[in-house]
């Protein structure tokens, strides 16, 4: 009788384990877990502006969101998938390149780099390795801005992107799940 009891208390716990956890997954989207960037948590429910306004490492991209005049659309249902420049990115690119995009007049320049960096649809590590697989080791993408990535592997847990002009990206941390997306963290601003 003990043994039975005890089995069922076993099972009692079970139950009410998977439960709390069914309640987690819905509370989260049922998407992934905070991944840290710019040393902060980026949250799954939050969209990508309301994540990406916290991270430390992406200052610049969110002034250059906000002086684009893009962030209503990256608030937006989506689903987009993000290759977010850290400011490391930023700051390699020649002097005065940012201070110049930032100015007003620069609008249409900096929405298309800006826009260069987004792909319409959600993309995680797993789907945009097997794209790459599929296509035999490099894959063409189209971007939000109308030109192509080119996505490959360097390695196999690293992939690369590389712009029109030949500049090339390493994503650093990946699956940055969103509510409308994903973001990438990438190392390069990529040019179009």
């Amino acid at each position: 009788m003990r043994t039975l009891m005890k089995q069922l208390i076993a099972v009692a716990a079970i139950a009410m384990l998977g439960t709390s956890m069914q309640a987690q997954d819905k509370m989260s989207g049922g998407k992934e877990s905070t991944v840290m960037v710019g040393g902060e948590a980026m949250y799954p429910m939050k969209n990508i502006v309301e994540n990406a306004v916290n991270s430390k490492d992406h200052t610049t991209l969110v002034a250059a969101v906000k002086a684009a005049g893009l962030v209503e659309t990256l608030q937006g249902k989506g689903p987009f998938t993000v290759l977010a420049p850290t400011n490391n990115a930023f700051a390699a690119l020649p002097a005065g390149t940012v201070d110049g995009l930032l100015k007003p007049e620069a609008k249409p320049a900096l929405t298309s780099v800006l826009t260069y960096h987004v792909l319409a649809g959600s993309y995680d590590m797993k789907a945009l390795k097997a794209a790459i697989q599929k296509a035999g080791g490099k894959v063409k993408m189209k971007t939000v801005e109308g030109k192509e990535l080119t996505f490959m592997m360097n390695g196999p847990n690293n992939i690369q992107v590389m712009d029109t002009k030949g500049g090339v990206a390493n994503i650093s941390t990946y699956d940055v799940m969103q509510s409308n997306g994903v973001i990438h963290v990438i190392d390069r601003v990529l040019l179009p």
